[in-house]
């Protein structure tokens, strides 16, 4: 994750493209080739994102986890204000004014971070799907704005392939959150397929696994195959990056399908190369 402490500038647009930059995200290529205002935009965006998601993944005790994401609801009180204390509320603010960034999306991946600050299981879909909401489907809402496509027709995007990719997401990294303590498979699926375990390494190690995580899998395909329908609806210059997006982690949704669920410690990804051709296919690079 990135070192706020290592980053050496007093402008904004730079602090948070230096974020995005460390952050070591794939995506940054797809990121810089965007117009500037556009693109300083997402850098904004995605480094408010790393803040609040590094304190929930961090090491401290839940409690100031929490209170460390009550003082970022409180920036972004400032930051509508137009009086930030922070870098990164500080570049949020000309975002806010050039592409209309509503704070009820902020606030609400905030949210989705206090839902993480400690131990996680997810009692049934419904509270997966508003988990889902707040960590990913607000982030499309934000990004959208700053892509200049309109709530009418960039919602209906952000809701179901925001659902898609971290439905991905999680049937990926089902060990890695098992270590943090973290089970997002929903308790109603577990029980459906006989898996009444509570700690997420017996989950994991359920005999009945796959089934939940195919279904799973499904609702997360059947999301892919919706954003494709409302992506038709929008300018495809403007939502390049969401067609990126789509498409790569849709192929990691079919590689983590491939790899199973025998085999949660084998890492799964789409090298660079592969990432680099599907920008080429869409016009990125």
């Amino acid at each position: 994750m990135p070192d706020p402490r290592m980053i050496e500038t007093d402008d904004p647009a730079a602090y948070a493209r230096a974020m995005v930059e460390q952050s070591g995200t794939s995506f940054y290529w797809a990121m810089r080739l965007l117009p500037e205002e556009r693109r300083d935009g997402m850098f904004a965006i995605y480094a408010f994102c790393r803040e609040v998601d590094d304190i929930a993944d961090g090491p401290a005790p839940a409690e100031e986890k929490l209170r460390r994401l009550a003082d970022w609801r409180a920036e972004i009180d400032r930051v509508y204000d137009a009086a930030p204390s922070t870098p990164v509320g500080r570049a949020l603010v000309p975002q806010v004014a050039r592409h209309g960034l509503h704070r009820r999306d902020l606030l609400a991946i905030i949210d989705g971070m206090e839902m993480d600050a400690g131990v996680v299981r997810m009692p049934g879909m419904e509270r997966l799907r508003l988990y889902c909401d707040r960590v990913a489907c607000a982030v499309g809402r934000l990004s959208n704005r700053a892509f200049g496509v309109d709530d009418e027709r960039g919602d209906p995007v952000a809701a179901q392939l925001g659902m898609a990719l971290q439905l991905t997401n999680i049937l990926r990294d089902l060990k890695d959150d098992a270590r943090l303590d973290r089970l997002y498979l929903p308790r109603d699926l577990l029980d459906a397929h006989g898996i009444d375990a509570e700690d997420p390494d017996e989950v994991l190690a359920h005999p009945n696994l796959a089934g939940p995580c195919r279904e799973l899998a499904a609702t997360a395909d059947a999301c892919y195959r919706a954003a494709e329908t409302a992506l038709a609806a929008c300018d495809p210059d403007l939502m390049r990056p969401a067609h990126v997006m789509k498409e790569v982690y849709h192929k990691t949704l079919e590689r983590t399908l491939r790899r199973g669920w025998r085999r949660l410690d084998e890492r799964v990804r789409l090298s660079k190369a592969e990432k680099m051709w599907i920008g080429v296919r869409h016009g990125l690079l």
